[in-house]
C-alpha cells in the first residue's frame, strides 16, 4: 500500500487540498527524480512509507503551532520538510541543504503541488543568521557534530506540544552517539507509532532546548 492511503491511514483529519497534494508527491518526485537522483530506485518504489511517512513520524511525537518556524538541516530532496509543510500549512519551513541540486527538486516539488510555506536556503546551516522553534533533520551527521552545527540556533520557548527544541529521525543504537553529544534526549521509537516492519529500528529522538 504503498500511496496516500498509507498516509491517510495515520493521519485521518487531512483536508481535500492536503489529501490532493500527498497523492501528487509520489509522482511528482518520480518526475524529478528522473532528472535530478536524489531518491534511490528501490526508494522511490516505497516513497511513501520510506520517505513521506517516515517524514511525518516527528508529528506524531509533536504537534507545531501556526506561526511556528522549522528549520530543515540537510534537507536533501525535502525530507522531513516537504511532507511536515503539507501536514502544516500555517508553518514557516526553511529547507537548508549545501547541494544546489537537491534545493532545486525542493523548489519544484513545492511549486508542482503548492506548498507555499517552505523557503529553501542552498548553503550551509552554519552560515545561518537565524533562530527557529524547532530544528528537525533526518540522518544527516552524527549527533554530536549536528548539535555543533546547530548550537545557539533554537530559541527559547514552546511553538507546539512541546518545548522547542531538535528532533532528528536516526535509526540503529543511538546510545553512544546521543551520550557523546552532552544533551538530554527523549527517544521515540517509530515502530511504536506505525506499525509497518520498515520502522522496526528508527526513532524520532527528540531535545528540549
Amino acid at each position: 500500500m504503498d500511496s496516500v492511503a498509507l498516509i491517510e491511514r495515520y493521519f485521518d483529519n487531512l483536508t481535500d487540498h492536503q489529501r490532493e497534494q500527498f497523492a501528487r508527491l509520489g509522482e511528482v518526485y518520480a518526475e524529478w527524480n528522473a532528472k535530478i537522483n536524489v531518491i534511490s530506485r528501490k526508494d522511490m518504489e516505497h516513497i511513501y512509507l520510506h520517505h513521506i511517512l517516515h517524514s511525518l513520524a516527528i508529528a506524531k511525537v509533536c504537534q507545531f503551532e501556526s506561526g511556528a518556524k522549522v528549520l530543515d538541516v540537510g534537507c536533501g530532496g525535502g525530507f522531513p520538510s516537504v511532507p511536515l509543510a503539507i501536514l502544516f500549512p500555517e508553518v514557516e519551513f526553511v529547507a537548508c541543504d549545501s547541494i544546489g541540486k537537491k534545493i532545486r527538486v525542493v523548489e519544484g516539488v513545492c511549486q508542482a503541488v503548492s506548498i507555499k510555506n517552505i523557503r529553501t536556503v542552498n548553503g550551509r546551516v552554519e552560515q545561518l543568521k537565524e533562530q527557529f522553534d524547532y530544528i528537525v533533520s533526518r540522518a544527516v551527521t552524527d549527533m554530536p557534530t549536528f548539535v555543533g552545527w546547530v548550537r545557539g540556533m533554537v530559541r527559547k520557548g514552546a511553538k507546539g506540544s512541546r518545548p522547542n527544541g531538535i528532533l532528528y529521525l536516526k535509526g540503529g543504537d543511538l546510545s553512544e552517539e546521543l551520550r557523546a553529544s552532552r544533551r538530554k534526549w527523549e527517544r521515540h521509537y517509530i515502530s511504536e507509532l506505525f506499525e509497518e516492519e520498515f520502522f522496526e529500528t528508527k526513532q524520532v529522538v527528540y531535545s528540549q532546548e
